[in-house]
């Protein structure tokens, strides 16, 4: 893991993520009895024809849980991982994002990590590993089952007003979105991005009242 040789406008993130806190990223952070299942999701900036991008994908829509939700690339640990506490959530999001979108690793420089995070639906403890795409290579759905599609998005469109919103679940509880490529993404994976956007410094004044409801199968 390096920040060397990185373009100019990544700094941001490198330093927000070496001096953000857990608490300033989530409420929902790790039970400190150490329950929880390990994972990791491959944060990947490039650069694209409009500039710096980030990679997401969309889950299938016939997936019993989170069916159609956009995400990072990312899973569950393997043993093969190697420690969770050291460099097993690298591997981990380096392996899901192959699996899932056919990215060679190779060519994704890891420059940091941020706090572990914890998603108390599905008790999974998710480690967001940042990674510059220094040699992009093709992507897809490599399995159709289990993604929908694999798209890129403009940071400029995220960080644009117009963009942004507040997803209200059913249940009451609300957090960020984005309405970008065709797409709404919400709940986890949002709050990261808005995260990001925030201690990068690259925030710009949103309507936090422009609210967008989401259904029961959300």
């Amino acid at each position: 893991m390096t920040s060397e040789g990185l373009p100019d406008w990544l700094g941001p993130v490198v330093r927000a993520a070496e001096a953000v806190e857990p608490e300033q990223m989530s409420r929902f952070l790790p039970p400190e009895s150490g329950a929880g299942r390990q994972s990791a999701v491959l944060v990947l900036f490039g650069e694209g024809p409009r500039g710096p991008e980030l990679l997401l994908m969309e889950r299938a829509s016939q997936l019993r849980s989170h069916g159609g939700q956009p995400s990072f690339p990312g899973g569950a640990l393997d043993p093969e991982d190697g420690d969770p506490a050291t460099t097993g959530p690298l591997r981990a999001a380096l392996r899901e994002a192959e699996e899932e979108t056919g990215l060679d690793p190779a060519g994704v420089q890891i420059f940091g990590v941020l706090p572990r995070l914890y998603i108390p639906v599905s008790g999974f403890v998710v480690t967001p590993v940042l990674g510059w795409w220094r040699e992009p290579t093709p992507v897809r759905a490599v399995d159709s089952g289990e993604t929908a599609r694999v798209f890129t998005v403009p940071v400029a469109d995220l960080t644009d007003p117009a963009n942004r919103a507040t997803a209200v679940h059913p249940r009451g509880h609300a957090g960020p979105a984005f309405l970008v490529e065709s797409a709404l993404v919400w709940g986890f994976t949002a709050g990261v991005i808005d995260r990001i956007v925030h201690y990068a410094g690259w925030e710009r004044p949103w309507d936090r009242a422009k609210r967008v409801p989401l259904d029961w199968h959300a």
